[in-house]
C-alpha cells in the first residue's frame, strides 16, 4: 500500500495551505504486522491516510494520520534509541506493529509505531491527524487538559532535547478551532485519543487491542517531505512526511536551545 512519492522540501518550509480540505478515502482493514517489518523511513509515508483508533470506556476516537516522522534507532542521532536499549525505550527493540509511548518534560505523551524485526529499534512518530470519529470526546479531553497546561507553541517529537508545549485548549477554543487543531501536533494527538504510558507496547495490529491502526482504501493527494521538527542532531534529514495541503499538519520549527 505505497503512498504517493514524497517531494523533498527545503529546511524551514513545509507549511501546507489551510484553504482547501482534500477528499478523504474510507479506512481499510487493520494493517498487517508485515507492513511494519521495514525501515521507518519506508513505513512513514505509507502511514499517511491510515486511521488510528482508540477504544476506551468513554468512547472511541479515530484519527486519520496526516503527518509523521521516521527515526532509525541506533543509526539515528535524533532517536531515543541512539545510545541503545533502556527501560524507557525497550518497546522500540521489540516486535514491529507495537506502540512506543513516552512521557516528556513532565507534561506530555507522544506515540510512535515500531518498525523492523525485534532486536532493532526503528519507529515512526505520529505527529498530527484529522479526527474523523469521536470529535466531541477528543475536544473534551483537550478542554480538560487546558485546565492544567499553560499555553504555548506545539512542537516535540522522538528526538532528544526538545520541548512539547501548548497542548491545553479551553472548551471555547476547542469549538472555535474545530477539527483542525484537535490532533495537530504529537502531544495534541495523544490528548485527543487518550493515549498515555498505559498503552506503551499496545499491539496496533491486534483487533482486540484498545489502540489499532487501519489502512486506507485509496490513494492520497501528494505527499511531501522535509526536515524533522525541533531536532538538535541529524537535523537535515528529510524524514518528516505530510499530506500536501492538509490543514491539520503542525507547524515546522527548527531546534531552539532551551534557556537556562
Amino acid at each position: 500500500m505505497p503512498a504517493s512519492p514524497a517531494s523533498p522540501e527545503s529546511p524551514g518550509s513545509g507549511e501546507p495551505s489551510a484553504s482547501a480540505e482534500p477528499p478523504w478515502p474510507a479506512p481499510g482493514p487493520l494493517l498487517a504486522r508485515g507492513f511494519f517489518a521495514r525501515p521507518a523511513q519506508e513505513v512513514a509515508p505509507d502511514l499517511l491516510g491510515c486511521v488510528l483508533s482508540r477504544r476506551a470506556e468513554a468512547g472511541t476516537v479515530a484519527v486519520m494520520i496526516t503527518e509523521v516522522e521516521a527515526y532509525a534507532g541506533t543509526a539515528d542521532a535524533a532517536s531515543h534509541a541512539f545510545r541503545g536499549r533502556t527501560a524507557r525505550n525497550a518497546v522500540m527493540f521489540g516486535e514491529p506493529g507495537h506502540a512506543y509511548v513516552y512521557f516528556t518534560y513532565g507534561m506530555h505523551f507522544c506515540v510512535n509505531l515500531v518498525c523492523l524485526p525485534a532486536g532493532t529499534a526503528s519507529a515512526v512518530l505520529l505527529r498530527a491527524g484529522r479526527v474523523i470519529e469521536g470529535a466531541s470526546l477528543a475536544a473534551a479531553r483537550r478542554s480538560a487538559a487546558g485546565q492544567r497546561d499553560a499555553p504555548g507553541p506545539e512542537g516535540g517529537a522522538d528526538g532528544a532535547g526538545r520541548a512539547i508545549g501548548g497542548n491545553g485548549m479551553s472548551a471555547a477554543a476547542a469549538a472555535a478551532a474545530g477539527l483542525r487543531d484537535l490532533a495537530r501536533g504529537p502531544a495534541r494527538l495523544c490528548r485527543a485519543l487518550g493515549i498515555d504510558r498505559m498503552l506503551d507496547g499496545a499491539d496496533v495490529c491486534d483487533p482486540a487491542s484498545p489502540l489499532r491502526i487501519s489502512g486506507r482504501a485509496a490513494e492520497l493527494p501528494a505527499v511531501r517531505s522535509g526536515p524533522r521538527v525541533g531536532v538538535s542532531r541529524a537535523a537535515g534529514i528529510p524524514w518528516r512526511f505530510w499530506i500536501t495541503g492538509e490543514p491539520t499538519v503542525s507547524p515546522y520549527r527548527a531546534h531552539a536551545p532551551r534557556r537556562r
